[in-house]
């Protein structure tokens, strides 16, 4: 069997692992991939976000099943244009990942359906969200209304810094057209969950609950980044919790995207905060997040491909879907300076053993080694008994991996060791 998956970064290399554990499939190809993934898949150098470049390939190559993982991809279509050739594909349609493509879609389809979520106004003119902001609560949380590589979200601490973030978003088209519109929106405290699902819009099966740690420096200091280490599950995400969560927010989302005649197939990523008044998402994401994948898939005791195929067929329902009941952690490893202003090009060593732990995300292939290539430069997931001997597992393995400016958090899952005490 040839599986095709469309992007190149460390969720998509544990998303390739995982597929290769069935017997069945042959060879996995990745669009673009990267030096990493090379050594698990078969690279071919097209943009993910060069759909006609994917379909060609696709025509000329016959994959018997896509995957595609990336956001933007996923809002220009890709797999609209993939299941026109007749080929099976896991990952919403465009119109089912504008809940991601549009955060003003996705809180106004949150207020149609009394799904919880934080108080909110949108605004397109920028001389309204400034007089609003004149007698906003603060601080207070500013979105681009479109895509922008996770960054288009501000907590605005002080008035001056939210005013500030509006023009930048709107004047200065920091996000470019995703900040033609933008959400002003509540501030909400409480520890924060990460938890993915399989759906095939009549079904929802969460994966196991993640925590990410998204500033750059020890003690969540520093600027946000793309996620700087995650482990699972996540402590305070309690039994009782999710069945909460099923109840208001998963299995309403899921019937509100039907009402507007957008079901959903895919992973849907559900970004909560566990505030004083229960659960409430802050965010959708219309496919995998990274780096939780990169702790959830390990944690899949059945075959990634056939739930896979269960979501595009519609008979998730017929299936179980089992987890091993352990800890993971991965710790990111970056280059010195991430996410501002980073050096390339150093030669990346490990000892074979560790390979297998490890997801690549920003390294490419030079005279058969492989060299740093983004800020991101790989996870490292270790899996234990418990979360204490996973986060120990996984530095261990970090200290064997070497190239020059390596940066990485050393404070990863610590918060959610003291919640567990």
């Amino acid at each position: 069997m040839k599986i095709m998956v469309v992007g190149g970064g460390g969720r998509e290399h544990a998303i390739i692992k995982s597929l290769k554990k069935n017997p069945e499939v042959e060879t996995i190809y990745a669009l673009p991939g990267n030096g990493g993934i090379a050594r698990d898949a078969i690279c071919e150098p097209i943009k993910a976000t060069d759909i006609d470049g994917i379909v060609a390939w696709a025509k000329a190559n016959k994959p018997d099943y896509a995957v595609v993982a990336p956001d933007d991809p996923l809002v220009l279509g890709c797999v609209d244009a993939l299941e026109n050739i007749g080929i099976p594909c896991f990952g919403p349609n465009a119109r089912a990942a504008i809940i991601e493509g549009s955060k003003v879609f996705s809180k106004d389809m949150m207020k149609k359906y009394g799904i919880p979520t934080a108080e909110y106004e949108t605004f397109d003119d920028m001389a309204e969200a400034l007089k609003y902001l004149e007698t906003a609560p603060i601080p207070t949380v500013i979105k681009a209304d479109g895509l922008a590589l996770g960054k288009g979200v501000v907590i605005a601490e002080t008035r001056e810094d939210a005013v500030a973030t509006v023009k930048s978003m709107m004047e200065d088209k920091k996000f470019g057209a995703s900040g033609d519109q933008i959400v002003i929106e509540e501030f909400l405290e409480g520890p924060e969950v990460s938890v993915l699902s399989f759906t095939d819009g009549k079904t929802v099966v969460p994966m196991v609950s993640s925590m990410d740690h998204k500033r750059a420096g020890d003690g969540d200091t520093g600027l946000n980044t793309g996620g700087m280490g995650t482990i699972a599950p996540n402590p305070y995400y309690t039994a009782e919790v999710a069945d909460r969560c099923m109840k208001e927010i998963f299995i309403p989302t899921i019937e509100a995207m039907n009402q507007e005649g957008r079901p959903f197939k895919g992973c849907l990523y559900f970004g909560l905060m566990l505030t004083k008044d229960g659960p409430k998402v802050i965010e959708y994401n219309c496919r995998f997040g990274d780096p939780e994948t990169q702790v959830v898939l390990p944690l899949l005791k059945s075959d990634l491909l056939t739930v896979f195929k269960a979501v595009t067929e519609e008979k998730l329902s017929e299936i179980k879907v089992e987890w091993e009941d352990k800890s993971a952690c991965c710790v990111i490893a970056a280059s010195e300076g991430y996410p501002v202003s980073y050096e390339k090009g150093y030669e990346i060593t490990m000892p074979d053993h560790v390979w297998p732990n490890v997801f690549v995300a920003g390294a490419k292939e030079e005279d058969g080694n492989l060299v740093t290539s983004g800020g991101r430069v790989l996870g490292v997931t270790a899996i234990a008994d418990d979360l204490e001997n996973a986060i120990e597992a996984s530095y261990g393995l970090l200290d064997e991996i070497n190239f020059a400016s390596k940066y990485y958090r050393t404070d990863i899952g610590q918060k959610a060791l003291k919640a567990l005490r």
